[in-house]
């Protein structure tokens, strides 16, 4: 038995070893001389110390232990992307990253890049550069090439051949709209569940907002036009609705198609009702998720909707898109808009002189719906009796709140007229 297995059977115990001893370094021993007081003490043995000469260790090289094993954590990807840190291997370079038409695989999302192709075809029409986000056109002048190159840093994204190829399908199945209910609804059932899909995310979001853009360019929209606003928006509603998508990075990009279509001035007359309802609702949707980590995106989309609502010269149609959306945003919004605000007077003060007609009929139901938001109105309820000197005051002060010609509606429910106005009910 050495000293090195007293010291092994020691660290299995967890017990400090014994320094000093080591079988490599066998103890030397020496023997001292007799003591002549003591003759009965026998001889006696004592290890020998080495004599250390300091300026020879001073001299001598340093060898510094190397440190021990340790864990540390670091991030092997974000979003699929492998960054590059010390702890990560080094990127690979691709053939194609000298030629962007070699392999036709890399994509570039915040620059220029060559058209995916899948086998040899090329990409999709919504892979194609001019459709990527935030893409540029190249630089004409040395200045400008390195201006640009200075100011903007392109970041490759790849994408797998079936990621293009679900891309492929999933846009033409949802344009254009066809009379295929079944497949349109599997499309976008499967955006709403499918996880994987992150990669894609700005590619799609870039395809709805150009969709919404060129069905919008028109004066007048056709009804195909109407069709596709209705796909466009089911699929944005689909994005929020994927639990594994990461859509904070693109709300600047997805807000703009929804304000757009909400507060557009002319929409296909079927369709204009029901794209309006349905984008307030995806407007609300939308808050409902983000309004917690952006606290000021509430309010600013309200500052938006109310100058759209009680700027002068704006059109019926815009007007009826910011109170929808109003009510998306929620009842407070509705309270402030319409009542603190002052937009039901201005759009009965609107009714009052064009005279009413079709339009001015849809922008005051919606107006009256939007009020319903504060407290449904009841059958049962009273009306306010201008005999009494406490609804008279209530009438004066809805008249002033809300204008003529929505008090005089609202002033048929007693209670409905309270919670406009914000009095309580004891009154």
């Amino acid at each position: 038995m050495t000293t090195s297995d007293i010291d092994l059977a020691l660290r299995v115990l967890n017990i400090e070893p014994l320094y000093g001893h080591s079988p490599h370094n066998p103890t030397v021993f020496r023997r001292a001389l007799p003591f002549p007081q003591i003759p009965s003490a026998g001889p006696v043995y004592f290890p020998e110390d080495e004599e250390i000469d300091f300026d020879r260790v001073l001299r001598e090289e340093k060898i510094a232990l190397p440190k021990g094993v340790s864990w540390t954590a670091h991030w092997l990807a974000v979003e699929g992307v492998q960054p590059l840190i010390p702890e990560n291997p080094p990127a690979i370079p691709r053939e194609s990253d000298g030629d962007p038409h070699a392999k036709g695989e890399i994509l570039k999302v915040n620059g220029v890049g060559g058209p995916p192709s899948v086998n040899g075809v090329g990409a999709a029409p919504g892979l194609q550069p001019a459709n990527l986000p935030n893409a540029t056109k190249k630089p004409t002048g040395p200045g400008q090439a390195g201006a640009q190159a200075q100011n903007q840093q392109i970041v490759k994204q790849v994408l797998s051949r079936e990621l293009q190829l679900y891309y492929a399908r999933l846009t033409s199945s949802l344009l254009p709209p066809s009379n295929d209910f079944h497949k349109r609804t599997a499309a976008l059932a499967s955006l709403r569940n499918d996880a994987g899909l992150q990669a894609l995310l700005p590619y799609l979001v870039r395809w709805v907002g150009e969709g919404v853009v060129g069905a919008l360019k028109e004066e007048m929209p056709t009804e195909s036009e109407g069709k596709v606003l209705e796909v466009l928006l089911d699929v944005i509603s689909a994005i929020l609705d994927n639990n594994t998508l990461f859509v904070e990075p693109y709300l600047h990009q997805i807000l703009p198609p929804i304000l757009s279509i909400l507060l557009h001035s002319s929409l296909p007359q079927t369709h204009a009702t029901h794209l309006r309802t349905t984008a307030s609702q995806t407007l609300s949707k939308l808050l409902t998720q983000h309004s917690t980590t952006y606290p000021s995106l509430s309010p600013r989309i309200m500052k938006t909707l109310l100058l759209a609502l009680i700027s002068p010269g704006k059109s019926t149609g815009t007007r009826e898109g910011a109170i929808r959306g109003l009510v998306g945003v929620g009842k407070e919004a509705v309270r402030k808009g319409l009542v603190e605000g002052g937009g039901a007077r201005v759009v009965g003060a609107e009714w009052e002189r064009v005279g009413g007609g079709e339009r001015e009929e849809g922008l005051a139901g919606s107006v009256m719906d939007a009020l319903r938001v504060l407290q449904p109105s009841s059958d049962m309820s009273d009306s306010l009796d201008p005999t009494k000197e406490e609804d008279a005051a209530v009438l004066n002060r809805l008249n002033d709140v809300l204008g003529g010609f929505f008090a005089s509606k609202v002033s048929q429910d007693a209670a409905w007229a309270r919670e406009i106005l914000g009095i309580s009910q004891s009154l």
